[in-house]
């Protein structure tokens, strides 16, 4: 570990002198050591093997196998039609993960093009991707760091990490500092600079100790390039549905063939009979239909500020119960803000909220000296400088107290820049006929050498009892995790020398200022919580810090719920997982730290969400089920690694999405339940019609017209279904959940079996119209036209019966009227469509000879019409049989 070795130790194990460094050759053999200070790049995925991993899904295998047995049968028409299918399906997703995996590319912009060494002796500038452990760099304000260095000379040294530790404000670095331990969190290590960091103040000397994958960035790189692609819990139960629809097939099929037999009927027939029944059970359309819905999910999200990359992952929003989310930029605003101010015996509270904030003379006083003794700028344009000393900028803008008013009345003339050991910054302005000394710094330094104080107005010697009152508020500001800084003044009759600035001062008071959390952060938590959503912060910063904000928006009631980097690496990894959900708070971590707590969640049987806008971010967020970026102050390698994106930076849209997830995937079940209600119909029609060896009721093209025009459509629009208001309001379901979980299948199993049987009704019904006695109602009716009527009203109950019952699959448990007869638009007018539809099949003649169908008479279509709404009555019956009980049941408990 090189940051508990001394300077001597580490350039003597480099082998290098600090004044020379390294020679030319000696850099070509590292080179070849070390090779190339780049990082590796991550071989992008054609387009063919995208499209190729978009087919390998159980329930694509199936329609493949479906393709081949209608192929057989002599169906060119619905082998084309799943073909065509299963390709829309691809290319959907193909589009949608063409634009994924930029994480590696944008880790490469990030490093720096050039650097300062020492070389043979003299300061060159080279290639950074040149650099080789044991070069000497130099570091001055506004270069990024080309390689993790460790510093061996520093003067005020200050180096912006927040995207690599999550630190709201540049870290102090002092090449002095040498640690007394092996386990020292990223953000802790003064003594070290880290690769395609930013240092914004002082200058300092460093040597090369690690670079490309080697460096942190490199170690974030490796983890990146992990493969870590699992199924989402959506693909998952896709697949499950998929491998029992097989074995629905081959038990239809064998049943089937195993009927024949008993039957005498001819081996040839009852085969093609059986895998006419067999591919009468897959829905061909499904995997359009879900790719459709989460496409569209998509669209509806990107409009609310949240893109998703991959289409699986809408779904998987729906399943989180576990957020773990950045804290810097995510669940605060990013923004150093002075949120208390204290004059002797005058605390005053600083609403973050109001632009105009009043002031008394005292602080006014105060903000003059803070002002008048900051470098950076702050307009509502743009903000330059250091992140504290703008906060003293926005803080004398709302109290009328402008930088560029203070400067113009009272210009600076002389001043003494910081420094890390006084830890005080002072600066001579000119006021009027006569100077004054402004100095800001630590509480603690300043009263050492502070002669007196400023009180109500006047100026007060500054005894034991003022002092100690100052200490004490000071211990308190910093005990609710603020950061306090000082200010103090002079008057002087000349322009003051930087040696005769720092004695003598009038203090004035002191600022407390934190990263606040962003305003409606609270209320999105406590949405959360009630959805059974458990809100975890992970963050680089302090650990006291970290708990304030957390008690602040609710995450974490006391301190014991927060854990730091270094605890963690105490901890026996066993005890660790088992624990993991007594913590809410994890402060000081590592980007390794963040992805082992993700895993420890996952091991749970959690669905894990992580967000995050770092460097440091972007492997928890590709181990997380799903990750989370922030679109405006995330870097390119987060929104690279992320399966989300917020264009807003909003954890409120986080929420939002988890809500659209949730009723996205209820959408998609709504879906699947239908369409496996509809084919099972079919088979129940088909499947007693050969048992009873009656004729088959429904021919080839009729069961692929209702599968692929007349199911499409009401399938499509429940995907669509307006979202259920109470979404928010129940708990996270099951990852282990099947779509036939909580009486689904149930239900599908009743649907069913009543519109098959209906089905198999309307086809009697027809048959005894014409003149077919029952007990004649065999086989040997082909090509009778008694058999094309009863055929006719079959084709017709199966179709109506289907669009009616998509009615009832809006809500397992709410009456149609309930939610809405009309709520949902697209499912009235594709229950509209498809009559329309099945009239036009019926009543054109080259269409009704074409699918085997005769017109009907108005008295047929009125039995027909009612035969089809009893499947829609009987789950509405059933359904008001349910609430009846919920009520009972809910009366009971109360």
């Amino acid at each position: 570990m090189w940051f508990n070795k001394s300077t001597e130790q580490v350039l003597s194990e480099l082998n290098v002198d600090l004044e020379q460094g390294l020679s030319s050759e000696e850099v070509a053999k590292r080179l070849e050591q070390y090779g190339y200070n780049r990082l590796p790049e991550q071989k992008r995925k054609s387009i063919l093997s995208m499209f190729l991993a978009q087919l390998q899904d159980t329930m694509i295998y199936i329609l493949l196998a479906a393709t081949v047995l209608s192929a057989f049968m002599g169906d060119y028409a619905e082998a084309v039609i799943i073909i065509v299918v299963v390709l829309l399906n691809a290319v959907i997703g193909v589009f949608q993960e063409n634009k994924a995996e930029q994480a590696m590319e944008a880790l490469k912009k990030l490093t720096t093009p050039r650097a300062y060494v020492r070389r043979n002796g003299q300061v060159v500038e080279v290639d950074s991707q040149e650099i080789v452990p044991g070069d000497i760099v130099e570091i001055d304000a506004g270069r990024f760091i080309p390689a993790d260095l460790r510093l061996i000379e520093s003067s005020n040294l200050q180096i912006e990490e927040s995207a690599l530790t999550g630190e709201s404000v540049p870290s102090e670095k002092y090449a002095s500092f040498v640690a007394d331990t092996d386990n020292l969190p990223l953000g802790d290590r003064k003594n070290m600079a880290f690769m395609t960091t930013l240092a914004t103040y002082g200058r300092g000397v460093g040597v090369v100790v690690a670079n490309a994958v080697e460096s942190e960035i490199g170690k974030i790189a490796k983890i990146l390039e992990e493969d870590n692609e699992e199924m989402t819990p959506l693909q998952k139960r896709l697949d499950h549905f998929g491998k029992i629809l097989g074995f629905i097939c081959l038990g239809v099929a064998g049943v089937m063939l195993v009927v024949g037999i008993l039957q005498n009927r001819g081996a040839k027939d009852m085969l093609l009979t059986a895998i006419s029944l067999a591919v009468a059970a897959i829905p061909e359309g499904l995997p359009a239909i879900v790719a459709i819905v989460l496409a569209l999910g998509v669209t509806r999200m990107s409009k609310n500020n949240a893109i998703v990359k991959k289409l699986p992952s809408v779904e998987t929003l729906g399943s989180v119960n576990v957020i773990c989310s950045d804290k810097t930029g995510t669940l605060t605003q990013n923004k150093m803000t002075v949120v208390k101010s204290y004059t002797y015996e005058n605390m005053h509270q600083i609403d973050a909220d109001i632009n105009q904030v009043e002031s008394d003379e005292d602080e006014r006083m105060l903000v003059k000296s803070f002002v008048l003794c900051s470098d950076a700028t702050a307009n509502p344009e743009q903000t330059t400088g250091d992140p504290t000393e703008i906060a003293f900028i926005v803080y004398g803008n709302r109290i009328g107290l402008t930088k560029e008013a203070l400067n113009k009345e009272f210009p600076r003339v002389s001043e003494k820049p910081f420094d890390s050991d006084r830890k005080l910054m002072s600066t001579c302005n000119r006021e009027y006929d006569r100077y004054v000394v402004h100095t800001k710094g630590a509480v603690d330094n300043l009263l050492k050498i502070s002669t007196k104080a400023y009180v109500d107005g006047r100026v007060v010697p500054m005894t034991s009892q003022i002092r100690d009152t100052y200490l004490a508020e000071a211990e308190n500001l910093s005990n609710e995790a603020l950061r306090v800084l000082g200010a103090a003044y002079k008057f002087i009759d000349h322009v003051a020398e930087p040696e005769e600035m720092e004695h003598d001062l009038i203090f004035l008071g002191m600022v407390g200022m934190i990263d606040p959390p962003r305003l409606e952060v609270k209320d999105s938590v406590a949405i959360a919580k009630r959805a059974g959503v458990k809100t975890i912060m992970i963050t680089g910063d302090h650990k006291n810090t970290a708990v304030a904000i957390a008690k602040e928006l609710g995450i974490a009631d006391k301190k014991e719920q927060a854990l730091t980097g270094s605890e963690i690496e105490e901890m026996d990894e066993a005890e660790f997982i088992e624990n993991i959900n007594n913590w809410r708070v994890f402060a000081r971590v590592s980007p390794e730290h963040k992805v082992k707590i993700v895993r420890a969640f996952k091991s749970h049987g959690n669905i894990v969400s992580m967000t995050g806008d770092g460097v440091n971010d972007a492997p928890s967020l590709k181990f997380a089920d799903i990750g989370v970026a922030m679109g405006i102050t995330g870097t390119d390698v987060s929104k690279g690694a992320a399966d989300m994106i917020l264009t807003d930076d909003n954890f409120t849209t986080i929420v939002r999405a988890v809500e659209e997830g949730r009723n996205i995937y209820a959408n998609i079940k709504k879906a699947v339940i239908f369409l496996l209600s509809c084919n099972l119909g079919e088979i129940i029609s088909i499947f007693f019609a050969v048992l009873l060896g009656w004729p088959i009721p429904l021919l080839a093209t009729q069961i692929l017209w209702v599968n692929l025009v007349t199911d499409t459509f009401p399938a499509i629009s429940l995907g669509v279904d307006p979202g259920d208001p109470d979404a928010m309001l129940k708990k996270p379901r099951n990852p282990k959940d099947s779509f036939f979980s909580n009486g689904a299948g149930v239900r599908a199993i009743i649907g069913g079996t009543l519109i098959g049987l209906l089905t198999l009704g309307a086809f009697v019904w027809g048959l005894m119209e014409r003149g077919v006695p029952f007990s004649q109602m065999t086989s040997d009716l082909e090509h009778n036209d008694a058999l094309v009527y009863a055929r006719t009203m079959a084709f017709v109950v199966l179709a109506a019966s289907q669009l009616f019952y998509s009615l009832s699959m809006r809500n397992p448990i709410k009456s149609i009227f309930q939610v809405g007869l009309f709520s949902n638009i697209y499912l009235a007018g594709s229950i509209v469509l498809g009559l329309l539809l099945q009239l036009v099949v019926i009543e054109v003649p080259f269409l009704a000879n074409a699918f085997g169908v005769h017109a009907l008479p108005a008295k047929d279509w009125l039995i027909v019409i009612g035969f089809a709404l009893i499947p829609l009555a009987v789950n509405e019956l059933i359904k008001a049989i349910e609430r009846i009980f919920d009520k009972d049941h809910s009366d009971n408990e109360f």
